[in-house]
Parts: C-alpha cells; sequence; structure tokens
C-alpha cells in the first residue's frame, strides 16, 4: 500500500536516505560505550587503579556520547524534513485529485471525510514515516548488535532475553492483528465528528435563530462521545502493551543481576563486564519495546493510509476524450437523456429531448424535485448522463476537453458561493486578466454596481467565508456579475434571482437579453416565478423528470396545464399582495388625516 506513495517522496528522497546512515553512527557509537565502561571498572579500576586510564577510557566515553548525539540530531533533524515534505506532496496530491472529482465523486465522499483524510490522516502518516525512518532503522540494528556484543561478553547469560523474545513477539503480533480494524472505526468516528462541526458552524445563524444551541451540543456531545469510546477500544490494546514490555524488560535485568552475580562470585565473570552486559541487555529490550511501538504507529498509519489510496486510487468520474474536439456554437442539444443519482431510488431525468439554438433564451420551470437543476448540470459536465448525449456547439460533451469546456459555460448555481477575500478577487474568478472597467460593466448588468459602491471600500470590501457579511440577494447578484465576466458562450443561471426583487430580476434580464443579441450568448433561466421566464424565447416546463411542454408564455397559457396553474396561482398571490399594501398604504393615510 505504501508503494502507491512513493511519488510522494519526489524533492525529499534525499533526507530520507541520509537519515538511516545517521542512525547507523548513532547505533554504533552507542554500542562501544558499555563496552568502554566494562574495560574502566575491569582495568581502570582494579586492583590500586590506573588513573590515567580512567581518564583516557573517561574523554574517550565523552567523545563517543557526544558524536552519538550528533549523529542523533541530524538523523532527528532529516527525518522530520522527508516526512514533513512527504506530507506536504500527499496533501497536494489528495487535493489534486479532488479538484478533478465530478459532483457523484464528491457525493460519495463527504467532505468532513475528505478534511479529516487532508489533515488527521496524513498527520497520522507523517508522524509514522518520521518514526520510522528512524526507529525501524535504529531498532533492529540495535537489537542485533546489542545481542552480537552480548554473546560476546558472556554467551550463558545472553540466553536470558533469548527466552523473553517470543513472549515480547507473540505481544506485537497479537495487537498487530487486532489494532487495524479497531483504528479504522476510530478513524470513522472522527469523520462523524467534523461531519456534525462542520454542519453546525455553517448553519450557526439557523441554529441561533431556532434556540436550538442545547439540542446541537447534546448531538456534539454524542459524537465526541463514540469517538471517545473507539478511542479506548483502539488504544486499549497500547495501554496493555508498555507494562507488559516492561514487566519482561525488568525480569530480564533481575536475571541478569541474578546469574551473573552469581558468576562473578565464583569467578567466571568480571563485574565490568556483568555492568556492560546489563547495559546491553537494556539496549536489547528497549529496542524490541521501540519496535512494537512502531508497530502500533505502523497500524494507525495502515488505517490512514488506506484512506488516503482510496481517495487518489477513485476514478474521477470525469474521463478526458483520447481526442478533444471543440464547440463550435452555443448550441446545446439533448437526445433521448437520462439520469440518476447514483444510489438514488429512480431516475432524476428521464429521455429528455430538446434542442436550444444559439442565442435563444430558455427558461426553464418546474416544481420542487422535477429535475431542473439536474438538467443544466449536465451540460458543463457537472454530471454525465446515465444514458443519451448531451452535445454543445455539435460535439458530445464528453468529446470535449473539460476545462475547454467549462470555459464555454458559466454557470450560477442554486446555493450562492463566494470566498474570503475582496469583491474584486471574488469577481475575478470569472476572468483573472478582467480591467475594472470590464468588472464595472458586468456589475452593472448584475445590478451590483450601486451596493457595491456604497459600501465603505467599494470593489475593494473584505467579504467573509462565504460572504456572510452580504445579503442573500447582493450575494446572488455577485454571482452573476462573475458569471458575466466569463464571456461564455452558454450562461446558465439556476434559480440565481430568488433572493432579489422583481425590478432588480427585470433588469438583470434586460442585460441577459442584450448580451444575447450583442455576442449570441445562449441563456438559460431556472426559475420558480413565471415573471422571470415568460419573456424568453421558449419555456421547457419540467414534470417528474420529464418534459411536459415547451412553448412560449402564451402558447403555454393556452395549452399547458402544469404552467396554466403556476401561473394563475402567483397571479392570485401577486393581487393578494398588492390588496394588503393598497390597504395598509389606505390605513396611514387616514390615520394621518
Amino acid at each position: 500500500m505504501l508503494k502507491k506513495l512513493l511519488p510522494c517522496a519526489q524533492g525529499v528522497r534525499l533526507p530520507m536516505a541520509l537519515t538511516p546512515l545517521f542512525i547507523v553512527g548513532e547505533v554504533l557509537m552507542e554500542i562501544l560505550i558499555p563496552l568502554v565502561m566494562a574495560q574502566i571498572v575491569n582495568v581502570g579500576l582494579a586492583g590500586e587503579g590506573d588513573l590515567a586510564y580512567i581518564w583516557r577510557m573517561g574523554a574517550l566515553m565523552v567523545a563517543l556520547a557526544c558524536l552519538s548525539l550528533l549523529f542523533g540530531v541530524l538523523a532527528g533533524r532529516s527525518a522530520a524534513v522527508g516526512a514533513m515534505g512527504f506530507a506536504k506532496n500527499v496533501r497536494e496530491r489528495i487535493f489534486a485529485k479532488i479538484q478533478g472529482f465530478s459532483f457523484a465523486k464528491l457525493d460519495k465522499f463527504s467532505t468532513p471525510s475528505l478534511i479529516t483524510r487532508l489533515t488527521t490522516d496524513v498527520t497520522n502518516t507523517q508522524m509514522a514515516l518520521m518514526m520510522g525512518l528512524r526507529i525501524l532503522f535504529r531498532a533492529p540494528l540495535m537489537l542485533i548488535c546489542a545481542a552480537a556484543m552480548a554473546f560476546y561478553i558472556n554467551a550463558r547469560l545472553a540466553l536470558i532475553f533469548l527466552a523473553a523474545l517470543p513472549l515480547l513477539a507473540g505481544a506485537i503480533f497479537w495487537i498487530s492483528s487486532k489494532a487495524f480494524g479497531r483504528f479504522k472505526i476510530l478513524l470513522t468516528k472522527y469523520d462523524k465528528l467534523n461531519d456534525r462541526t462542520q454542519e453546525d458552524l455553517t448553519a450557526i445563524r439557523v441554529v441561533k435563530a431556532f434556540v436550538r444551541g442545547d439540542y446541537e451540543i447534546a448531538l456534539f456531545d454524542k459524537s465526541i462521545d463514540e469517538l471517545r469510546a473507539a478511542s479506548f477500544r483502539a488504544e486499549g490494546l497500547i495501554i496493555c502493551t508498555m507494562p507488559l514490555m516492561q514487566l519482561v524488560m525488568y525480569g530480564c535485568m533481575l536475571a541478569a543481576a541474578w546469574f551473573g552475580g552469581n558468576m562473578i562470585i565464583v569467578g567466571d565473570m568480571l563485574l565490568g563486564d556483568l555492568m556492560g552486559f546489563i547495559s546491553y541487555i537494556s539496549q536489547i529490550l528497549m529496542s524490541v519495546m521501540m519496535i512494537a511501538m512502531i508497530a502500533v504507529n505502523l497500524i494507525l498509519s495502515r488505517a490512514s493510509v488506506s484512506r488516503i489510496v482510496e481517495v487518489l486510487e477513485e476514478p474521477s468520474g470525469m474521463a478526458e476524450p483520447a481526442q478533444a474536439l471543440p464547440a463550435q456554437s452555443g448550441e446545446v442539444v439533448f437526445e433521448n437523456v437520462s439520469f440518476s443519482y447514483p444510489g438514488a431510488g429512480g431516475p432524476a431525468l428521464q429521455n429528455i429531448n430538446l434542442r436550444i439554438a444559439a442565442g435563444e433564451t430558455v427558461g426553464i420551470i418546474g416544481g420542487t424535485g422535477s429535475g431542473k437543476s439536474s438538467l443544466v448540470q449536465l451540460i458543463p459536465r457537472l454530471y454525465d448522463v446515465s444514458s443519451g448525449r448531451v452535445l454543445l456547439g455539435g460535439v458530445d460533451v464528453q468529446q470535449q476537453s473539460l476545462a475547454e469546456l467549462r470555459s464555454k459555460v458559466a454557470i450560477v448555481l442554486q446555493k450562492n458561493l463566494l470566498f474570503s477575500g475582496t469583491i474584486l478577487e471574488n469577481l475575478r474568478w470569472g476572468n483573472p486578466e478582467a480591467s475594472q472597467a470590464e468588472v464595472e460593466a458586468a456589475c452593472r448588468s448584475a445590478a451590483a454596481h450601486d451596493f457595491i459602491l456604497s459600501l465603505p471600500q467599494g470593489y475593494q470590501t473584505m467579504l467573509g467565508q462565504g460572504g456572510v457579511n452580504l445579503s442573500g440577494g447582493q450575494k446572488q447578484r455577485l454571482c452573476i456579475a462573475r458569471a458575466l465576466l466569463r464571456q461564455a458562450a452558454v450562461i446558465i443561471l439556476d434559480d440565481s434571482t430568488s433572493a432579489v426583487d422583481t425590478a432588480t430580476d427585470k433588469q438583470i434580464r434586460q442585460a441577459l437579453a442584450a448580451e444575447s443579441r450583442s455576442r449570441k450568448v445562449t441563456t438559460l433561466i431556472v426559475a420558480q416565478r413565471i415573471a422571470s421566464v415568460q419573456e424568453a424565447d421558449k419555456i421547457v416546463v419540467l414534470d417528474g423528470g420529464r418534459i411536459d411542454g415547451v412553448g412560449t408564455h402564451a402558447e403555454l397559457l393556452a395549452n399547458n396545464h402544469i404552467y396554466q396553474e403556476v401561473y394563475y396561482s402567483q397571479q392570485s398571490s401577486s393581487q393578494q399582495s398588492c390588496s394588503q399594501q393598497n390597504f395598509v398604504q389606505k390605513g396611514v393615510a387616514e390615520i394621518g388625516g
């Protein structure tokens, strides 16, 4: 699995390669220290003592310790540089992969889950790599070298730690077999916690408006309780590991001291050798404990790596054609198009056949769930058709380059999305090279210029995340202006004037009509209000994912039942609203009189 992430080592291979070399130097220095200490005791302190020898060997011990420290620092630094660079590359690849996902793939991976994978999972992988670069080289090397030195000093006494190794190896194997599933469950609990947190913070105004803070707190507490329970279940294995390791280590050291002491008494071993031997036993057992610790971290990182690889290996859902063909005009054609959302119970669109000429303005109306948004989102390939074809400029959209296709289609979605930054920066998402005059012209067409100038900093006014310091209608107008700046062949307004008043709506439609006449721009207006589409060249009525009628306002009003029903219900509501307004104005006049 880690092999699939090897390309992410690009640019950090040198520090990653240097780390094992520094580790070798560190281990060799540490291995020599107990041997020198044994010589000091056996030779320097024997008999009357040789002070000069003690000083020389003591200086050698200090030098070895300093060299070991230096190699350790270099190993730590190179491991950190390598791991952090690797994590940076992994995050870049995941983020780039997400940018290429279709809406269907984004629906499959929830936003909180993708955030967890970009943050927690990559951090787990980074930490495991940083520890692995050091401990996976250090611990086995130290184990082998310390074991060799222990056998060199006293082979019989060295058999003690051999008896302990099967117990430690069995504990590590048991932990490894049990922990992976538990850590994977733990990470899904992080996903749920992020989901709950994001949803609450995004909708915080609704929460406050409905005084549902206590309810949200209860749901959040439930999520963190589940996370805590999963953490206890996963970490419980690790909690048991360390005391077991320490019990075995101290047991071995006590056994070595007991049997070694008896050997010293009978003259089979020197005191300095026993001291050095115990040091090597300590190094051996510490190496085994390090291996156990890194094994647990590798299990955790394995769960994280599997989730990272899952994203990286997921097909984008939007295959680029082998030979892209450019669209020749803004004509849009739907040929026997059907579409279903992944996992949905039924189709959102069925057998759609529709031709929209270049430069034509088309209104699309229908009830909630009739498929209006689904229809227009197929044009720029935010989703792909389940069957049939969508053509732009006479070419199947699936045979066009995604970048080229989407440069020809400007869409204003139902949800008005703005980014942190100035108003001008947000507008230039439509065209980064747009001049100030072009920006202002687009804003005038979208009825946004006047309200922008009324702000303290005008076009340099900073917007909060999502444009929270603007009203819904203001955000809609900025999004429309951004789309107009794109100078696209097709403009799609997906219920994008629902938050503006009728006068502003009419002004925007007139500007779009002028744009359509001057540049032959194809305009699709998805709306709930018939007033927003009645001046269109033709209107499409959708019902249950099927086309129920196509025609002008007059034609549909004469022969389409659904259109008639919507029109007369809106006319009734409008007249009632006007009557109430006149009644209030009359009452105010009488009071004033």
